[in-house]
């Protein structure tokens, strides 16, 4: 029997954290679709695929299949989770077309009937009563006789140095489909220290000058006072009460405990978010320095290569920006699990070959 080659498509695919993981395991990522244009150059850059700006709604079955050709198609994406996170799970009026990315995604999955689908997203998306978007999603797949296995990924579990917590949907025309097997125990994840502790020393507002991604936002004198008095793994909690802010003295504000928080050297970071850059955004601040974490250390929790290239010129090179990317990225290591997990199912029906890209 001759093999098929086989071909990767990504949607959702921001600056290409998931097509990097699967690039780095072998497959022939061939495109990458996003209504993001800043994504461009690193998604093309780094993972050797062509960037698609297309707003998903209006893109067709037609088109994502002269990306594959005569292959054996793999189509791959992480919908935007923004109206499913944590951090805003009551779905708003403004997220609603973000919930229908999904149904675009479903829709897409129909008309291209690839033979491996995965999904990535928030766990939220499983939990909500208001939406039934992802309960819809798996009984389309079931519909189209896709196997389908979800897993909720803690990612230390896998070696990522960050207590992120996505879902995990893997679907195959073959037959069952799982995730790999956990990597790391809790004993063995790895820590802050163990990723960003041999990096040179920055000051808040400053770069490093041989790395222009190490750089750290400027703080005000008083948030400089306050995280001087913020113990390591501490928070506002640790301020004197002339520096804590009125709304943390509510009954209300008592919850959110790591807010202006340091991380801990010995343990996973906390989640990257869009705004992890900045010190009030979440336990976002240098286990010793005073100061947040800088561009690199976010991107380095995110498991991005060292040789990742996010900017273009250093007259690119938009802090904001690139903090949203790497905020909004699936993490490469994450990327490569789920592109192993695919390999190991493909070898499962002597699918696989070394791909030549």
């Amino acid at each position: 029997m001759i093999k098929k080659r086989i071909k990767v498509v990504d949607l959702f695919c921001g600056i290409g954290g998931l097509s990097n993981g699967f690039f780095q395991e072998g497959f022939d990522v061939v495109a990458g679709y996003d209504n993001d244009k800043s994504c461009k150059f690193a998604y093309e850059v780094n993972n050797h695929a062509k960037f698609h700006l297309a707003n998903i709604t209006k893109v067709t079955g037609k088109e994502i299949n002269q990306q594959f050709g005569n292959s054996l198609k793999i189509l791959v994406g992480c919908a935007p989770c923004q109206p499913f996170s944590s951090y805003s799970f009551k779905v708003k009026t403004k997220d609603k077309d973000k919930v229908n990315l999904l149904y675009s995604f479903s829709r897409l999955i129909h008309a291209v009937k690839p033979t491996i689908v995965s999904m990535e997203n928030v766990p939220q998306l499983m939990d909500t009563d208001k939406y039934s978007v992802f309960s819809d999603f798996c009984a389309e797949l079931k519909k189209m006789r896709y196997h389908i296995s979800i897993s909720i990924v803690f990612c230390p579990d896998y070696g990522i140095p960050q207590r992120r917590k996505r879902l995990v949907l893997l679907a195959s025309k073959l037959g069952d489909i799982t995730l790999i097997p956990k990597t790391h125990t809790a004993d063995r994840y790895v820590t802050v220290r163990d990723v960003i502790g041999e990096l040179p020393p920055i000051l808040a507002g400053s770069a490093d000058p041989n790395d222009p991604l190490h750089r750290a936002r400027s703080l005000s004198a008083l948030n400089l006072q306050r995280i001087r008095h913020t113990k390591i793994g501490g928070s506002w909690r640790d301020w004197p009460e002339n520096m804590i802010l009125d709304c943390f003295k509510r009954k209300s504000g008592k919850s959110y405990g790591s807010v202006y928080g340091r991380m801990k050297w010995d343990e996973p970071a906390p989640t990257m978010t869009t705004q992890c850059t900045g010190l009030g955004n979440g336990r976002f601040g240098h286990p010793e320095q005073d100061r947040a974490i800088s561009l690199r250390e976010a991107a380095i929790f995110q498991t991005f290569p060292q040789t990742y290239k996010f900017y273009e010129t250093k007259d690119s090179l938009h802090p904001s920006v690139i903090c949203r990317q790497i905020g909004n990225a699936v993490p490469p290591i994450l990327g490569k699990v789920i592109a192993k997990s695919i390999k190991e199912h493909l070898k499962t029906y002597k699918l696989w070959q070394e791909q030549s890209i």
